[in-house]
């Protein structure tokens, strides 16, 4: 740290000229990145002797763009990382991409499609392959450009990809460890499965709409009503060409007779329909007779193998009717769904007249066309041992889950995990390591196996979340024993959203535990024992929605791109602001208000600097504790409690208490107190303390607002960077002086007051009023020169004649002020000012009642802008009765 000499204490002074005028974040922020970037600030020794602290970054999609939800999850990670880095830990922030496997070659496949008119089958696997990675190297690091942008202070020199070498090895190592143990198995299974992209995706690729459909009623068995049928209804009339079984209740007397008994099918002879009794079906819906299509319906599926039935594929991969033997093959399904219709109807076996019927339907979230549930034969893994094992690790504290509440929806998911698809009909993504023989052999090859010659490689890829669950210690160098992972694993806390708590924390815990199991020796164990974790905290935070509280997304217009925040406030401001509303586990509301609000924050802050500096403020060894005024003792006192409170908050993960903390003291304390009063008394003790002060909560300041933080600090400091500087120590054996606390918020509800009487009585801010207080009897003797200052009240004359009174409570009395108007205000102009405010008022109190008595508007605005609105009513109000007394005082 900087020592200045009091010889020398006005040092200060020049280094205020090395400031620019005003902080302008566009025209440095880049040029201090590069700065930090280039001298190596964040790079991680693996050698060091300091004690490690880690964290991944959650890898953003190859071909993705930073949205608000990473602006928040890079903000808070980068926050956590900037104050472990000054704590003195050896901090590794490790960077990398995925490979993004289904929304990466859907955009390569319509870029060629676009400028060539082709597909991936007309360059076949390897040239197309290669046609994905050339994309990847011109366009894939658009986001990298982002992060830099807002700050985040990774270690690109171990950045990562999910489908470089060293992943593959990591892939293909667990992959096989898991197979030769039983783990991974390959069965014809339901699952979702997109037609357009002619694969099966996860469930986290399925969104559900409401659509508009139609309920059709069919008939089965006997077109005669005293002969035997039973009457079921579907959105997916299509389906039935799969149709084996009908369900009914097994207490359900009106089918007790028809159980067991069979119905042909409409149309198809290879087909017939069994009347099955199962417990699934409502017998209170509808009819109480469920079709069955055990090849196309999840429900159906687990039907269809209680009762051992058939379970005939009805569509191909491209979801035409295919393989039914009906005229119907080769219609899509929706062409299929209005001829199977009319066919039946024509059969008469449409028994109601066709209603519209509003349901919820899966769509691919890639490409917005309805998932087809689809038996398939793919790949799985065995979820069981492995989801106890990610349960363990939580119920036995060697991950702790931020917010707790959170706990029993990780719970819920792990505790009833189903087995897991893995396999992807792409060819973007780590093909799986298995190898067909000539004669059905089936070999599963390590990294370092050759497979047998004249054997055939399975054409599927994995899941891309199969890759990114090895993410913690494959980006480390497993499943190779390096120094890094000797170093800095397990990592320390995981940040992110609680939407993907599912579908990859928990998938990482999996393969973190599994990993840990069969090289103990790299990944270490965790207590007594159990299998090491690959993270020891969890934080959850919310998702980012806008200020009325709506999720974004493109069809309400209401996105906001961080990037152009970045553009107009600054990267500080966009940080700040999700840094200052992240609650854990709660969704975050963001407006453009609360972007401008930061800005003029780093405004506010960058201000009072210069201010400082200018005036000499030098950061020295504080002057002994008597030495200083009421004033300079308790600024450092509420520095020292704020100080505490921000660390609290900070261990605890609570980034928006810990800033509005900073906020709070920083701006309404430190600038519009303490700042104003230390001119009225500038020595250089006074300097002392204010160069003090901005050393620690520019320090405080810096995980969130890196940028500004490091101009100020190098400025006042001299050193070279703050980045690496010491995270400062609250005093803890200086006990606060509460005498002086007392006697400086006396001093400021008294100022307050006697601005506020000024305020009233229209008396311009330069005038000066004479007023007489007994700042004695209230114990400000030593702060009355300060006062006046500050309030602009003057020392009455001989011939003082107050003309108004007003009454002050403070914290131990109530200070009566006597004061003189007289000559400082201007009547006329002062009624006519007053008027202008009142004719404003009253407007807003008629525009704000008429919608508050708009029936219709309360029944369909928002509720927040109800409030709004209501508030605007109040202030009007209030304004108007201020204003009406104040005119009458002028009369």
């Amino acid at each position: 740290m900087v020592r200045v000499t009091e010889r020398n204490s006005l040092l200060g002074k020049n280094r205020a000229d090395e400031l620019p005028k005003s902080w302008e974040p566009g025209e440095h922020e880049a040029a201090i990145y590069e700065r930090w970037v280039e001298r190596g600030y964040f790079t991680a020794d693996s050698a060091s002797d300091r004690p490690p602290f880690s964290v991944v970054l959650p890898p953003p999609n190859v071909t993705g763009q930073l949205h608000m939800g990473h602006a928040l999850d890079h903000t808070l990670i980068d926050a956590i990382v900037r104050r472990k880095r000054m704590q003195g830990f050896e901090t590794l922030w490790l960077p990398g991409m995925d490979h993004a496997g289904i929304a990466t070659q859907t955009k390569v496949e319509a870029q060629l499609r676009e400028k060539e008119g082709k597909d991936r089958y007309d360059y076949g696997r390897e040239e197309f392959v290669e046609k994905v990675w050339e994309w990847k190297h011109r366009y894939g690091g658009d986001i990298q450009n982002q992060m830099r942008a807002i700050g985040d202070s990774v270690d690109w020199s171990r950045d990562r990809f999910t489908l470089d070498e060293g992943l593959n090895r990591a892939v293909v190592t667990i992959f096989k460890a898991l197979f030769d143990r039983g783990m991974i198995y390959r069965a014809n299974r339901l699952v979702n499965w997109s037609p357009v992209l002619e694969t099966a995706v996860s469930d986290i690729e399925v969104v559900y709409k409401d659509v508009e459909g139609e309920l059709v009623s069919i008939r089965y068995g006997s077109l005669d009503d005293d002969e035997p049928h039973v009457i079921v209804a579907t959105t997916r009339v299509e389906t039935m060409l799969g149709d084996v079984a009908i369900a009914v209740h097994p207490d359900d007397e009106r089918y007790a007779d028809l159980v067991g008994q069979e119905f042909d099918h409409p149309f198809r002879e290879d087909l017939k329909l069994t009347v099955v009794a199962d417990e699934y079906v409502d017998p209170e819906f509808g009819t109480g007779a469920v079709k069955i299509t055990p090849a196309h319906d999840p429900n159906d599926y687990g039907i269809g193998k209680r009762h051992d039935l058939d379970m005939p594929t009805i569509m191909d991969t491209t979801g035409h009717i295919a393989d039914t033997g009906t005229q119907f093959d080769g219609l899509t399904r929706e062409e299929a769904r209005v001829k199977v219709r009319e066919a039946l109807a024509e059969q008469g076996r449409i028994v109601k007249e066709v209603r519209p019927y509003v349901h919820s339907v899966g769509h691919s979230e890639r490409t917005g066309e309805p998932i087809e549930p689809r038996l398939s034969l793919q790949w799985f893994v065995k979820v069981d041992e492995l989801a106890k094992m990610s349960g363990d690790a939580v119920r036995q504290g060697d991950t702790t889950i931020h917010p707790q509440s959170m706990e029993p929806r990780y719970f819920d998911w792990v505790d009833n995990m189903h087995d897991w698809t893995i396999s992807r009909q792409l060819w973007w993504g780590h093909r799986i390591p298995i190898w067909y023989g000539p004669n059905g052999e089936v070999v599963c090859c390590g990294p370092d196996d050759t497979p047998p010659e004249g054997y055939e490689q399975d054409p599927d890829v994995l899941d891309t979340w199969f890759s990114s669950a090895l993410w913690p210690f494959s980006t480390m160098g497993w499943p190779d024993n390096t120094a890094d992972l000797q170093k800095f694993y397990p990592t320390n806390v995981l940040v992110t959203a609680y939407d993907i708590l599912f579908f990859w924390v928990a998938r990482m815990m999996m393969f973190g535990t599994f990993a840990a199991t069969i090289t103990p020796e790299i990944l270490g164990t965790a207590a007594d024992g159990r299998p090491q974790i690959p993270f020891t905290d969890l934080y959850l935070h919310g998702l980012v929605r806008d200020e009325h509280g709506r999720k974004m997304s493109k069809s309400l217009g209401n996105g906001i791109d961080p990037m152009d925040w970045v553009e107009r406030f600054g990267a500080d401001a966009l940080r700040f602001t999700l840094a200052r509303g992240a609650n854990p586990g709660v969704d975050l509301p963001v407006g453009e208000d609360h972007a401008q609000s930061s800005r003029n924050f780093a405004t506010k802050l960058y201000n009072a600097t210069k201010f400082a500096l200018m005036n000499g403020a030098a950061v020295d060894k504080l002057p002994a504790r008597e030495q200083l005024t009421d004033a300079d003792r308790w600024i450092l006192d509420r520095l020292n409690a704020t100080h505490a409170s921000v660390d609290r908050f900070l261990d605890d993960y609570q980034f928006a208490k810990a800033n509005e903390e900073l906020y709070q003291f920083i701006w309404n304390e430190f600038c519009d107190w303490y700042l104003e009063i230390a001119k009225t008394q500038m020595n250089d003790d006074t300097r002392r303390v204010l160069g003090h002060v901005l050393d620690v909560v520019l320090r405080l300041l810096h995980p969130s607002m890196p940028f500004v933080t490091e101009v100020l600090w190098t400025t006042l400091t001299g050193e070279e960077t703050l980045t690496r500087a010491a995270w400062p120590t609250p005093d803890t054996e200086t006990a606060a002086d509460e005498r002086a606390a007392a006697r400086i918020d006396d001093s400021i509800n008294l100022i307050t007051e006697l601005r506020r009487f000024r305020a009233d009585q229209g008396v311009k801010p330069s005038q000066k009023v004479p007023a007489a207080i007994d700042f004695a009897a209230a114990d400000l003797a030593a702060q009355e020169d300060m006062i006046r200052s500050v309030a602009r009240v003057e020392v009455p004359g001989e011939d003082f004649a107050a003309s108004a009174s007003i009454e002050v409570r403070l914290g131990t009395a109530t200070l009566e002020v006597q004061l003189d108007t007289s000559g400082t205000v201007d009547k006329e102009a002062e009624r006519k000012r007053l008027a202008k405010a009142l004719a404003a008022a009253e407007k807003e109190l008629e525009t704000t009642g008429k919608k508050l008595a708009n029936e219709n508007f309360l029944a369909k605005a928002p509720a927040e802008v109800v409030e709004k609105i209501r508030k605007r009513q109040q202030v009007a109000r209030e304004e108007q009765e201020r204003v009406s007394k104040r005119m009458e005082g002028l009369q």
